[in-house]
């Protein structure tokens, strides 16, 4: 039985998985990568500690124009085959609530052990290699596709195309896998940035830049509750920032880009009701006659975001209320890609297998990765759809 040959564009996180399985199930893999060293984003997940996965796993957890198509991929191998993977690779995770870490905490570590294997399993990782064009193979003898760079032609049976998006300011990120996607043929669903922070419109915002603030925040459309999160929002000089935020924005940048206005609701003190919240700010009043109200707000907020809830206020408590539990700000568009975790929009996955992560317009041709239309939340997500992903195509190209 003669070997398949494997091309595997883009040595990340799925790029580097695609090339083990590919290589385990007897191929001769080539692996492309245009930096002078694979991996440099995945160097820089959380905050480079690296979160693999998340223990709480369900369909909800992962977007896209047809979200169920990215739960069929995670399912294939989930959660506890990617701890089995790493954990036999010599990756023993801690678990922080569900996040799971490499107990090293470092994400040199993930990339040292996941180049050790590809090498192990004669894996040729060429960098600097900056893919041009992927083309039928002229001498269909020697494979189907034929890969080409600056410095060479590569021929194989398969190519996955696991470029990675524009999002991160790591050099580096790119669009080159859209632009392969295109002249093939395939859909592209609008790449937009997404666990990004936003720019809203106010003219306050200097004011509370740098306070962090435990809040409830609503993605308001029209005049119903789309979505909301609670947690540590950062405030900022151009609007929010921080993990709720991140999990909203990319149904907020796809609905802007559509046209759509969306707004964010702040609630700070989401424990409390209005009328409770009013008896409550009564009552610390009573206690000391001798402070104003803004006064009596000490030890509940940063003084910074004290300043903003009161800058209209004369003494109002209710009017206060309303301001600590909905504060309104209109959301003008994302941060730039730079500042973006990921990319939502993608490949069309309509024209993808979920078992297989193959092309239905191209036999040979794969995808795996962020180059895909599914993006996760925040929280190990991103990287479990990267093993997923990058375990079926690496399987099936090999094949």
């Amino acid at each position: 039985m003669n070997k398949k040959t494997v091309c595997i564009i883009g040595g990340g996180a799925a790029g580097l998985v695609s090339a083990i399985f590919a290589a385990r199930n007897h191929a001769s893999v080539i692996l492309l990568e245009q930096n002078e060293k694979p991996g440099r984003k995945l160097l820089a997940t959380g905050n480079g500690r690296c979160n693999l996965t998340n223990t709480f796993q369900q369909p909800s957890c992962y977007h896209g124009r047809h979200p169920e198509f990215a739960w069929k991929v995670i399912q294939q191998f989930p959660m506890q085959k990617t701890v089995a993977f790493f954990s036999k690779l010599g990756i023993y995770t801690k678990n922080r609530e569900g996040y799971l870490y490499p107990a090293s905490l470092q994400a040199s570590s993930v990339l040292e052990v996941l180049e050790a294997e590809a090498r192990y399993l004669k894996v040729k990782i060429k960098c600097r290699e900056q893919v041009t064009d992927i083309c039928v193979c002229p001498d269909r003898k020697q494979g189907r596709w034929q890969v080409k760079t600056a410095a060479w032609q590569y021929n194989a049976d398969s190519v996955i195309i696991a470029c990675g998006s524009p999002a991160s300011e790591i050099a580096g990120s790119c669009t080159s896998g859209y632009a392969f996607a295109r002249k093939l043929g395939h859909t592209l669903i609008k790449p937009l940035p997404a666990l990004v922070p936003l720019n809203c419109k106010g003219s306050f915002f200097s004011k509370w830049s740098g306070v962090r603030a435990e809040a409830c925040v609503s993605l308001v459309v029209g005049y119903e509750i789309f979505r909301e999160e609670r947690g540590e929002v950062q405030l900022t000089e151009y609007g929010v920032s921080g993990i709720p935020v991140f999990q909203l924005s990319g149904h907020a940048v796809r609905l802007l880009d559509e046209g759509v206005p969306v707004r964010l609701l702040l609630d700070f003190m989401p424990d409390f009701t209005e009328e409770p919240l009013e008896s409550f700010l009564r009552t610390r009043l009573e206690n000391c006659p001798y402070k104003t109200l803004k006064e009596s707000l000490v030890g509940l907020f940063p003084k910074k975001l004290i300043d903003v809830l009161t800058q209209d206020n004369r003494d109002d408590i209710t009017s206060l209320v309303q301001k600590i539990k909905c504060l309104e700000l209109d959301v003008k568009g994302p941060r730039s890609f730079k500042q973006a975790q990921v990319c939502s929009g993608g490949v069309s996955t309509e024209e993808l297998s979920p078992e297989t992560m193959e092309s239905s317009l191209h036999p040979g041709i794969f995808f795996a990765g962020e180059v895909v239309d599914t993006d996760g939340i925040c929280g190990g997500y991103n990287l479990q759809w990267a093993w997923s992903s990058a375990a079926a195509a690496g399987t099936h190209a090999a094949c």
